[in-house]
């Protein structure tokens, strides 16, 4: 179900984001056509920081996170202005294939990057988020469509948080069992 973040009372024990990051170089991955601008509308961290997320939330909640690795400042500010504390900034990595299933090699300053990392956070009381302690961090899958994550990890946040009422904001398609919030969020695609 889509949601109205900025007029809704319901409240999440889970809130799954991957932020649209604004980037200072507008020339990323070789081309004009291949950074974030490019794909998708980006909002500033200023932009971000004033989204109403922590009063989404109930009083013990847990935030999964993507971030960008050349902007892990970036992150630890956003969380900190939802009113989460990090506990993980490594909560999940997707270790990047391409869709014959060879290591990416993707961009970087410094290294080429072949993965995404997203972070945990929690907000109240640790103890009452985690339902299933068995699931892995790491994950190899295919890439998709530019910044879409892998399925698997909703699933895996379902195995780790149990079935509660959980948000995934910044989506790009509806999924079964989460309230979505996102400006290209394609209602067909839920089943």
């Amino acid at each position: 179900m889509q949601v109205d973040i900025y007029n809704t009372d319901k409240k999440y024990q889970v809130i799954y984001a991957d932020p649209p990051w604004s980037f200072n170089s507008k020339k990323t991955g070789g081309s004009m056509k291949s950074g974030a601008l490019a794909q998708y509308n980006t909002m500033s961290i200023e932009d971000l920081k004033a989204m109403p997320v922590e009063a989404l939330t109930t009083d013990d909640a847990i935030l999964i996170m993507w971030y960008v690795g050349s902007q892990p400042q970036e992150a630890l500010d956003l969380v900190k202005a939802w009113g989460f504390t990090v506990k993980n900034m490594n909560g999940f990595v997707w270790d990047k294939l391409t869709v014959k299933g060879n290591p990416v090699f993707g961009m970087g300053f410094y290294t080429r990057a072949g993965s995404e990392s997203a972070l945990i956070a929690i907000k109240g009381k640790a103890g009452n988020l985690i339902a299933d302690h068995s699931v892995r961090a790491v994950r190899k899958a295919k890439i998709g469509a530019h910044s879409q994550k892998p399925d698997e990890f909703r699933s895996d946040i379902v195995q780790m948080c149990g079935d509660v009422p959980r948000l995934e904001m910044f989506a790009r398609q509806s999924a079964p069992g989460w309230d979505c919030f996102g400006n290209e969020v394609d209602l067909r695609s839920a089943s």
